[in-house]
């Protein structure tokens, strides 16, 4: 294996844990929102939430992002400050250059606000229903649910300020576990969803 090669799977095994780390985790406090609204737990139920997770993941990580939001780019920047210098062009007259300021500020300063605002609610309600969702499998663990929550949000702002290939290296071999473990039993329990009989 060339070195080029060895680079790109190190960069796809980072991107595994930094960037779809959160994509695979959400699915499981979504599922068990979905079934705590006395949505049937049979068969049909269970492959209609599935359903629903799948195109919105489809909707919103394939059309959305790969067809618009990284098309978008400010020499190779996102985000919306890096964007917002891309509101001015050079064609635009002097005239309606203080008019489009004004505009451009609001709107700036509203997807800034959005974007601490997310900064600083994602990683709680993350964690937090994550660590939730223990108590499905172990109901003794519900007294320790806000104190285990806390303990993994100093650790992981602790480890970020590292620097985010410090957390692609830790998060990387962790999700590429998880994802197998997600395909195996899907694979294993997917006769059981279809009413095919289990092979013994």
């Amino acid at each position: 294996m060339t070195g080029t090669n060895r680079a790109s799977l190190r960069s796809a095994l980072g991107a595994l844990g930094v960037v779809y780390g959160d994509i695979g985790t959400s699915v499981l406090y979504a599922f068990r929102e979905c079934l705590s609204f006395g949505v049937s737990q049979h068969s049909e139920g269970i492959l209609g939430i599935l359903s629903l997770i799948i195109w919105t993941l489809i909707l919103l990580g394939t059309v959305k992002y790969l067809t618009f939001v990284t098309r978008a780019d400010n020499h190779g920047e996102g985000g919306i400050l890096a964007l917002l210098s891309l509101a001015f062009p050079e064609s635009i007259s002097e005239a309606a250059k203080p008019k489009l300021a004004a505009v451009m500020i609001v709107i700036g300063v509203a997807g800034a606000a959005l974007l601490y605002g997310d900064g600083v609610i994602t990683p709680a309600i993350s964690v937090l229903s994550a660590t939730e969702g223990l108590i499905v499998a172990a109901p003794w663990l519900e007294h320790f649910t806000v104190p285990l929550t806390i303990l993994i949000l100093v650790g992981l702002f602790s480890l970020q300020r590292k620097g985010t290939e410090s957390v692609a290296k830790l998060f990387g071999p962790i999700m590429l576990v998880w994802f197998l473990v997600l395909a195996i039993t899907g694979r294993s329990r997917g006769g059981v969803l279809s009413g095919s009989p289990r092979r013994h």
